[in-house]
């Protein structure tokens, strides 16, 4: 049977290398206004420009890290490898498809649980709800069409 693949990502607007290419902008005119005013005798409005600089620099440093950010869901013969990339951390884990459970939240917030063999995994963090229902069913047809059956659904 063919592989079937899910990523989950969030809507991003603007790249990491895009966003370091403003910060670059944003430092050269901050800078040169800043310089202006140090040669005119305001030397603190290089002082407060800098710390600016380092605050807005921090705040772009913490998107970009997480700007790529995804979950990646392959669904294969022999199981389901699930990726999930947060930051510079990575976790991958396989089940199998043979008494796989798939438990369906309730809450706004909570995320779609995955579980087979006592392995739990939740996926979802970039969904809205109606697309955590869409993605729920789209696994269960896909599950059914692969022989082993409907998954166990549950609801919590």
């Amino acid at each position: 049977m063919e592989t079937r693949e899910w990523i989950l990502k969030r809507n991003c607007s603007i790249a990491p290398r895009q966003l370091a290419w403003v910060f670059a902008v944003l430092c050269t005119v901050s800078l040169t206004v800043a310089l202006g005013f140090t040669l005119r005798g305001a030397w603190i409005i290089l002082v407060f420009s800098c710390i600016e600089l380092v605050a807005v620099g921090a705040a772009m440093l913490v998107y970009a890290r997480h700007a790529t950010d995804r979950e990646v869901l392959v669904l294969a013969d022999h199981g389901l490898e699930v990726e999930v990339i947060q930051g510079s951390r990575s976790r991958r884990s396989s089940l199998q498809l043979h008494g796989m459970r798939i438990a369906f939240p309730v809450g706004r917030q909570s995320l779609v649980a995955l579980e087979s063999r006592g392995q739990r995994v939740e996926i979802g963090r970039f969904m809205s709800l109606w697309q955590r229902r869409a993605l729920v069913q789209e696994l269960q047809q896909e599950l059914a069409a692969r022989g082993g059956g409907m998954a166990a659904l549950s609801f919590l």
